[in-house]
């Protein structure tokens, strides 16, 4: 009989747990931030910071100081009135205390100390003091210094008096436990990312972001101050930096007044990508929504009108659809809402119908008057749209010459794929592989059953710079589309990837540990950031990590994935103070290895390393990637320059 049979004797009372608040936060992180990895640690960085942004959007602060200590916790400082202490009347301990140990405790719940907040829609810093080892507050205010710590979420002592002080704010210093982690070191660049973000988003706040695990030559910690006095406008230039654009300005749109502010900003460049990026009370709803749905009505009524009404569509012969309005555009739209409510699969989508038409109206009025004041502008601007139109068609018609030779049913699959025999797309991986010799020795070493691999001919197609219909004409992408059996769209033109027919659950990029295969890898990315975007964001993209080294000594062989590795083995197989022959083989390329030994190190699930590739900020992607693999080389080149020092080239 089973224990756990509801109708059995032994299920009593004592069989049902009753998880509280932070034991819960404990025994479920990911509920509550995401995940345990890489993502979840770094948004408890982002809920301590979302609580100083409140008190800025108050009105109450103007500096945040965000810290990286050399153990890897964090310590964040704000000039806000500091958390209250006194007594809480329903709780009997310090305000302070149920703050940090209450799940929804907060003056964000209390519609007269905050009109907006953001954060993980109210779990906040409980959640963070719930999985942290030990968090330390300290709250300045009213001339006092006050002090509590915790440790996995308990006070281990009452809240203290501990000096005086001319400062006000409060200082919250956490370290992750090590328990709950899969990770346990901070990225700067993710860090940096999102508070650059949270400047543009909110201008007129100073964010400083230290790291004290690393000094410049001068002897100072890393760091960078991050604050924008044009907020969207700054944001959308800084996205777009590497883009020509075709009209002279951003265009900028805010109303402050009326229960939904608004705030939008938009520039058209000559990319063939549309780039729209959403936020709601500083969270970045990249499932869109409401708000979402008012910016492009907006937009789309508003531009067209402009051109039916001054003749430049007289000519066309096709219709114009919403996408077209949309191509070449990159837009930022920010929202403050009282009381928003999050929909979808990761809770990233406003669903407050009464945003739509606030932005909608914003939208409409305010690009009317640009349109007018501006008539070179909106002449480039329909031009663009009417180039769009044409565009889509001859897409459309290259999209049905990939979709005739067989996609998604298994018919007229490209002639270099080799299939597996499993046919559950969740059982299934597919390698995309630099060059047919690689391709070759996967094809050997893999198992056939599970494993299918498709080689890629050189350089695939540079999709920044393409239209879509040349992309689709591309021969290595088109096989790329039959090999997953994904098409683009249905009837109505929809530029969404339609997934139903996915053949395989795991896709692979496996290319060679050198200059070209990172180019390689990077165009491949480039596709698919752009082009096939809902894989990323389904979890179904990762890039194969193949070994740099084999180290032997007579009949012992280890691999090693970097220097450090490297130079342990070798120290390890000389021996103490030994002097002996070890042989070290640099893995350039992935035909060096053989069959074999590319499955044991890079292919077979039991020992391989595979890195999953996700968006953890599609703003600061699409920055890299534009600047990567556009046109203009001033970015690039201090791009390369600023991140050579973390780049090692063996001869």
């Amino acid at each position: 009989m089973s224990e756990s049979n509801p109708n059995s004797a032994n299920y009593t009372a004592a069989n049902i747990q009753s998880l509280e608040g932070m034991e819960h936060v404990r025994m479920r992180p990911a509920m509550y931030i995401g995940d345990i990895g890489t993502r979840g640690l770094h948004h408890l960085v982002y809920e301590v910071v979302d609580n100083s942004i409140d008190e800025a959007l108050a009105g109450y602060c103007d500096t945040v100081y965000v810290t990286i200590n050399e153990n890897n916790s964090i310590t964040v400082e704000d000039n806000g009135r500091g958390i209250p202490v006194d007594m809480h009347a329903k709780e009997g301990v310090s305000a302070l205390q149920v703050v940090m140990t209450k799940i929804g405790a907060g003056g964000k719940f209390d519609k007269g100390s905050y009109k907006v907040s953001g954060g993980l829609h109210g779990v906040g810093v409980s959640c963070v003091n719930a999985l942290s080892t030990l968090l330390r507050a300290e709250v300045h205010r009213g001339g006092k210094v006050y002090v509590q710590e915790y440790s996995i979420g308990k006070p281990l002592y009452p809240v203290k008096e501990d000096g005086v002080t001319e400062k006000q704010g409060t200082i919250v210093t956490f370290q992750p436990d090590a328990s709950i982690f899969d990770v346990l070191e901070y990225n700067y660049d993710t860090l940096a990312n999102r508070m650059r973000e949270l400047a543009f988003l909110n201008k007129g706040i100073k964010i400083r972001l230290t790291d004290r695990r690393e000094t410049n030559e001068d002897g100072s910690f890393k760091g960078e101050l991050f604050e924008s006095s044009e907020g969207l406008s700054e944001f959308v230039r800084f996205i777009d930096q590497s883009r020509p654009n075709i009209i002279q300005k951003v265009i900028h749109m805010e109303r402050t007044d009326g229960p939904i502010p608004v705030e939008v900003a938009m520039v058209y460049n000559d990319s063939f990508n549309e780039n729209i990026y959403s936020y709601v009370n500083n969270i970045n709803t990249h499932e869109g929504g409401t708000h979402l749905q008012g910016f492009r009505r907006g937009l789309t009524t508003t531009l067209k009108n402009f051109a039916e009404k001054s003749g430049l569509l007289d000519k066309l012969k096709i219709e114009i659809s919403g996408d077209d309005f949309r191509e070449g555009l990159t837009a930022i739209v920010s929202v403050k809402v009282q009381e928003p409510q999050f929909e979808g699969q990761t809770k990233t989508k406003l669903g407050n119908k009464e945003a739509v038409a606030p932005v909608s109206q914003v939208v409409s009025e305010m690009l009317e008057a640009y349109l007018e004041e501006h008539p070179n502008d909106a002449k480039a601007i329909v031009g663009k749209v009417v180039l769009a139109a044409q565009a889509r068609v001859a897409a459309r018609k290259a999209r049905e010459m990939v979709q005739r030779k067989g996609v998604g049913t298994g018919g007229g699959l490209p002639g270099k794929l080799a299939d597996c025999s499993e046919k559950d797309p969740v059982k299934s991986e597919l390698f995309l592989v630099e060059g047919d010799s690689a391709g070759g020795t996967a094809k050997q070493g893999r198992d056939r059953v599970f494993q299918a691999i498709l080689p890629l001919r050189g350089k695939i197609l540079n999709v920044e710079k393409a239209m879509q219909h040349k992309i689709l004409e591309n021969e290595e992408i088109k096989n790329i589309y039959t090999a997953l059996g994904v098409y683009i769209g249905t009837e109505d033109d929809s530029k969404a990837l339609n997934m139903t027919k996915l053949r395989y659950h795991k896709i692979v990029i496996m290319c060679d540990a050198d200059v070209d295969g990172s180019h390689i890898e990077t165009l491949i990315l480039t596709f698919f950031f752009r082009h096939m975007k809902e894989l990323i964001e389904g979890g179904h993209i990762y890039i194969a990590t193949p070994p740099l080294y084999l180290v032997k000594k007579g009949n012992k062989a280890e691999y090693a994935w970097n220097e450090e590795m490297r130079d342990g083995l070798i120290a390890e197989m000389r021996g103490a103070g030994q002097e002996s022959s070890v042989n070290v083989q640099r893995y350039k390329g992935l035909g060096e290895m053989n069959a074999e030994q590319l499955w044991e190190t890079t292919m077979n699930p039991e020992k391989r390393t595979l890195r999953k590739v996700t968006i953890e900020n599609a703003a600061a992607c699409d920055h890299v990637f534009s600047m990567l693999m556009g046109d203009d080389v001033p970015p690039r080149r201090a791009f390369i320059e600023a991140n050579a020092k973390y780049a090692k080239i063996d001869a």
